[in-house]
């Protein structure tokens, strides 16, 4: 085996007798290192999204997410929040009660969703840390209940924090009917804008957040909530509480952890990464081609090495190793200065940020290095090009070998 290497080693760096056979091997193993740092820096970039995605949607979505298993509401007496809170697992619950509205303001109207909640949900969702103008309390002076409203909701009703002119807020009556249904189709009540906060897309065109006290008075039931939500203590376990949970509620309500919330959004990143390595993953096959015709040059222009080696004792076996292990060191180590360099252009773009976005949520690209990813590639440039050594080897010699192609 020691041997084998030593031989392998020097037919990779020593001088052939054609020129062109050390640079197909040095194209071999630049297009295995490009294709390696391709894989990595792609990967990076799809985690760094991923994780982006979670933080903006972490910030309104709470980790747990209790709701009724049918209709929209529940009666707020029928969960005992105390057993809940003793939970090990859960820091904090939020109680809220979430419907469909028509805000209007002046000649200006938009449809929102209303988010009757409390101060819990404020601190589960850090939401002073997303106001984009006034305040994110709930509450004004004198204790008149105030509305913070999406970024596009506000910017559709052209209102803004801290004006005299109060909004209007209009929801169905569902027990309107027959003759009363012209004049008693809606519930309607009026909150000031006490802030604008700004989190992503989805949450800026949909929401506003008023007290819950306002949004059950505005529905005219005081006594509803359509969802509980959690925030989970340090480490706790998001699919083993969400089972915990779900086995102490019954069948009466749902329990859904923020993945769950958002499933497609989360499977679809996932499955657009794993597209794009499976991808890339054919473009390493079919770099590693090079490969093959490297080693059948290299086996050519060793012709008068492979007679003397035969005559020395050498059987068909201890050549084939050779050149696999010939092949095998291009790809490695065109994988390997591949893979370092990919790491290192990470590692660059994550301190200096030197890929810039201009007007989106983050000021450059986010990157991520995960340790599975890595695995990954590198399990993959090692198969390929394993694969690939075998080929030459197992061909031609044993072609020449049976006497049908002379070397």
């Amino acid at each position: 085996m020691k041997f084998s290497n030593t031989i392998a080693f020097r037919y990779l760096f020593g001088k052939k007798n054609h020129n062109v056979v050390n640079l197909i091997s040095y194209i071999s193993m630049l297009g295995v290192g490009v294709g390696a740092m391709a894989l990595i820096i792609v990967l990076s970039a799809f985690n760094g999204l991923e994780d982006l995605v979670q933080s903006l949607y972490s910030s309104f979505d709470a980790e747990i997410r209790i709701e009724p298993a049918k209709g929209k509401f529940f009666e707020r007496d029928s969960v005992d929040y105390q057993t809940l809170l003793n939970l090990d697992e859960v820091d904090t619950l939020s109680i809220s009660l979430e419907e469909s509205v028509m805000i209007r303001f002046g000649d200006l109207q938009t449809f929102a969703k209303m988010k009757g909640t409390d101060e819990a949900f404020l601190q589960m969702s850090n939401m002073p840390m997303h106001i984009y103008r006034g305040s994110s309390t709930l509450y004004g002076p004198e204790k008149t209940p105030q509305m913070i409203a999406g970024y596009f909701v506000a910017q559709q009703l052209n209102v803004q924090p801290g004006g005299v002119r109060p909004v209007n807020i209009y929801t169905a009556n569902p027990n309107a009917s027959g003759a009363a249904l012209q004049t008693n189709a809606f519930h309607t009540a009026q909150i000031m804008t006490g802030g604008v906060f700004s989190i992503n897309a989805d949450f800026d065109r949909e929401y506003v957040v008023v007290p819950l006290e306002f949004a059950q008075k505005l529905i005219k039931r005081n006594n509803v909530l359509s969802a509980v939500e959690l925030q989970l203590a340090e480490g706790a376990s998001l699919e083993k509480t969400r089972d915990k949970i779900q086995d102490l509620l019954g069948d009466s309500f749902t329990v859904k952890t923020r993945y769950q919330l958002n499933e497609l959004l989360y499977k679809t990143n996932k499955t657009e990464k794993w597209i794009t390595f499976l991808i890339l993953t054919f473009v390493l096959v079919i770099a590693t081609f090079n490969i093959i015709g490297s080693l059948t040059m290299l086996i050519l222009d060793k012709k008068k090495d492979i007679g003397i080696l035969k005559s020395m004792g050498a059987d068909h076996r201890l050549l084939r190793n050779i050149f696999f292990k010939e092949g095998f060191l291009i790809s490695a180590l065109g994988g390997g200065a591949g893979l370092a360099l990919g790491l290192i252009t990470v590692g660059l773009q994550k301190q200096f940020k030197l890929v810039k976005l201009q007007g989106l949520l983050v000021d450059s690209y986010p990157v991520k290095i995960e340790l599975l990813d890595i695995v990954f590639i590198i399990a993959v440039v090692l198969i390929i090009g394993a694969a690939a050594a075998l080929i030459p080897p197992a061909v031609v010699l044993r072609r020449y070998a049976s006497g049908r192609v002379e070397l």
